[in-house]
């Protein structure tokens, strides 16, 4: 038999005879259900070309494509199984699950209700968990709750594999995910819950529900809050001003940005700001226009960041009127950093800081090109989904991708190094801290806020040991603490073949 490396080299051969995204995606699928260890050297080995690959952008279009090129690695629990949850999660081969990542597929990326088809993303959180963590695969266990869908042209498509119903919801849904969560207790005690992808009523109901109760976090508030606060930390060491001086616009009002906004304001608060002066700083604009008080309709997760200013739906007039140095878009409406506004920001700002976090590329609100371009060279970018690299001024730069994959799989391992009974706010911050202090001289000149790609398994290191500390500190942590947490870490992290 050939070794794991000429295995290697021969299925990269054949993979790159291919340029069409999803079908690289099949191909890897089906390599990682017959060749485990290879299809994780292949990603240690090739992480910018394969990671995009596996998640971010095309984990997007095979949600799409689901019904036709679904795998089998995901254990799929039914509003049916109700009354039956620990018998199927018993069921699950895996008997030592330590990471579950759960969602109802209610909204993907930027793509919306996507129901069952939602089951690509908890693979994939998985697959990152193993290649940027180090968390052995044998670990991991992706769950999509199959409560039905309010997206009725899938509910029609003779290739949708989840129940052609509309969603579950009220005292029935809250039954059932009480179910399920007690069920995963009971069946892996000590494992870390993370929910990913539920809509954004829900993800902060569940949040608020939970996390008292069990370790587990919402990647979509918890990790995105996180990820972003680095980088905002990063772009904040270009422009040699304070993270307290800084205001934000935030063009989204769901997990993302709120997320974002409220690791920010935390992290103000530690600077010195008081709280109601850390929250004047941070302004959300959704799709009826700025969040305010006053507004009829306000979700109750809107009017805790409401702001007492008038009333705008027009986005150029509230960055005149409010002056933003940072631009935060995660509201997968591709185009609406338009020329005159990335114009405005860079008006008002010598390095405007702009971050474009819609996923798949398609929903960006700008894309590399564009924010460079409308700013003189002048934007400090990063983006969702990886732009490639781009030429301004005979100089090359290198678009960050400010991806969750930089934060949740570290965390995870901190967690488990730690066996921390549940995962707080200053554990994220700290995670943002290590992840900010990972970047170089050498990355922010390529034009990066964030690591290189192939630093993943470095980076991961520094971000577990630094949620291990806290767990330790705050008296969370259930498991003997190693002298070097980093270098537990590190010995720790699964190495294929």
């Amino acid at each position: 038999m050939d070794s794991l490396e000429a295995q290697a080299a021969q299925f990269m051969r054949r993979l790159r005879s291919t340029r069409d995204a999803l079908e690289r995606y099949v191909r890897l699928a089906a390599l990682q259900n017959e060749n485990e260890a290879l299809f994780y050297r292949l990603l240690l080995d090739h992480p910018e070309e394969l990671l995009p690959v596996v998640y971010t952008p095309t984990v997007g279009e095979a949600c799409l494509a689901w019904g036709r090129i679904q795998s089998g690695r995901g254990l799929y629990l039914s509003a049916r199984d109700s009354g039956r949850m620990r018998e199927m999660l018993r069921n699950w081969p895996g008997r030592e699950a330590r990471i579950v990542v759960v969602t109802d597929g209610s909204r993907i990326l930027g793509l919306g209700d996507l129901g069952a088809h939602g089951m690509a993303i908890p693979i994939g959180k998985l697959v990152l968990y193993t290649a940027c963590g180090g968390i052995p695969p044998a670990l991991g266990l992706p769950v999509t709750l199959d409560v039905g869908t309010n997206n009725a042209q899938l509910r029609n498509d003779p290739c949708y594999a989840g129940l052609r119903s509309a969603r579950l919801q009220g005292a029935a849904w809250d039954a059932l995910l009480d179910e399920f969560v007690s069920a995963v207790q009971n069946v892996f005690p000590g494992a870390v819950l993370h929910f990913e992808d539920f809509s954004n009523a829900a993800a902060f109901a569940l949040l608020e529900r939970y996390r008292e109760r069990l370790c587990c976090f919402n990647d979509d508030i918890q990790g995105t809050g996180a990820m972003g606060l680095a980088g905002l930390r990063t772009a904040c060491r270009v422009t040699g001003s304070a993270l307290a001086a800084q205001r934000l616009l935030f063009v989204g009002a769901g997990e993302a940005c709120l997320g974002i906004g409220a690791m920010v304001v935390a992290a103000m608060r530690r600077e010195g700001l008081g709280e109601d002066e850390a929250r004047r700083r941070c302004l959300f604009f959704d799709s009826q226009g700025a969040v305010v008080t006053g507004r009829p309709g306000l979700a109750p997760h809107k009017q805790r960041i409401a702001q007492a200013r008038p009333a705008t739906d027009n986005l150029l007039a509230a960055i005149e009127t409010f002056r933003p140095g940072v631009l935060i878009g995660a509201c997968a409406r591709p185009g609406i950093f338009s020329e005159p506004v990335l114009a405005a920001m860079a008006r008002h700002n010598e390095r405007p800081v702009v971050f474009a976090l819609s996923n798949p590329n398609s929903r960006a609100e700008c894309s590399a090109v564009q924010a460079y371009g409308w700013t003189n060279g002048r934007v400090l970018f990063a983006a969702g989904s990886p732009f490639p690299p781009l030429s301004l001024a005979g100089r090359e730069l290198l678009p960050s991708q400010a991806n969750n994959a930089w934060i949740f799989p570290g965390v995870g391992l901190g967690l488990l190094l730690s066996g921390a009974r549940l995962a707080t706010e200053d554990m994220f911050l700290a995670a943002a801290q290590a992840l900010a202090s990972q970047v170089t001289d050498a990355d922010l000149d390529a034009g990066r806020l964030f690591p290189a790609p192939a630093r993943t398994r470095e980076v991961a290191a520094d971000v577990a040991a630094a949620v291990a500390e806290i767990a330790y500190a705050q008296g969370h942590a259930s498991r003997p603490r190693p002298a070097c947490l980093r270098s537990a870490a590190r010995q720790s992290m699964y190495q294929p073949g």
